[in-house]
C-alpha cells in the first residue's frame, strides 16, 4: 500500500465526516491536558478544531494553540469555527503527522485523539512530538492498541485504516515506541476494557509524560 493511498483515503473519510456530528474520538486527553495561561500548545489530528479553540482560550491572549491535520474538510471546517468565535491565537496546518511543521524545542503542550494510529511510521510521529516540545514539555495522547496483531489483509487496507482500526498495534509496542522517542515518566492514565471495532479487538487509553531537561525531570520511568 502506497503512503499517498493511505493519506487519501483518510483525507476522504474525514472530509466527509466534517460537517457531521459523529464523534471521532477515544478518549479523554484533552481533559487532562491542562494547558496554562503562555503556553504554546499543538492537539496532533485536530479535526473539526473543538479542542485547539479550547486550548487557546486557556492559554490566553499571551499563548498559542496550533492544530494539525490532513484533511482539508476538516481544516476548513476548524478555520470556520475559530473565525465564528473570534478567537485569534491559534493556526490550523495541514502536514502527515510525521512531519510536524514547527521549530524544534517550541511547544509546551502536544495533545491528541484518536489520530496516531493512523500513521504509517508511528516512530517519526513520536520523534516529532519530541523535537518540537520544550525541555520538560509534556504530552497527553489518547488512541487506540490492538489486542491481537491486525491480519496483514487488514493492516495494508487504507479504507481499513482510515475506518480508525487497522493501523493499530500490540499496546507493548506502542509503548515501547513511545519510550524510544526519548520521553521520559511516561504513564497509562486511562484504559479501557478491550471492544470489538472493524474486523479485531482493540482498546483505547490516554497516555502521559515528559520531555527530559525541564525542571523535575529526571530518569525513564516504565509505564503500568
Amino acid at each position: 500500500m502506497s503512503e499517498d493511498l493511505r493519506k487519501l483515503a483518510i483525507d476522504q473519510r474525514y472530509s466527509g465526516l466534517a460537517e457531521s456530528t459523529c464523534c471521532l474520538s477515544c478518549g479523554g486527553a484533552i481533559r487532562y491536558a491542562e494547558a496554562q495561561p503562555g503556553e504554546v500548545c499543538l492537539d496532533l489530528g485536530s479535526g473539526r478544531g473543538q479542542d485547539v479553540l479550547r486550548l487557546a482560550e486557556a492559554v490566553g491572549p499571551t499563548g498559542y494553540a496550533f492544530g494539525l491535520d490532513v484533511s482539508d474538510g476538516m481544516l476548513e471546517r476548524a478555520r470556520r469555527n475559530a473565525e465564528k468565535t473570534g478567537i485569534e491565537n491559534v493556526a490550523f496546518l495541514k502536514s502527515p503527522l510525521e512531519v510536524i511543521p514547527l521549530p524544534d524545542a517550541t511547544v509546551d503542550l502536544v495533545v491528541s485523539n484518536c489520530t496516531i494510529n493512523h500513521a504509517s511510521d508511528k516512530a517519526a510521529v513520536w520523534s516529532e512530538i519530541h523535537r518540537v516540545l520544550r525541555p520538560g514539555g509534556r504530552f497527553v495522547v489518547s488512541d487506540i492498541y490492538a489486542v491481537a496483531d491486525v491480519p496483514a489483509e487488514y493492516r495494508n487496507d487504507p479504507e481499513a485504516i482510515a475506518e480508525c482500526w487497522a493501523g493499530a498495534v500490540r499496546r507493548a509496542q506502542y509503548l515501547a515506541t513511545v519510550m524510544a522517542a526519548g520521553l521520559i515518566r511516561v504513564e497509562v492514565i486511562e484504559e479501557s476494557a478491550p471492544y470489538e471495532k472493524g474486523r479485531i479487538q482493540v482498546a483505547s487509553f490516554t497516555l502521559a509524560g515528559l520531555k527530559a531537561g525541564g525542571c523535575c525531570c529526571s530518569d525513564k520511568e516504565d509505564p503500568e
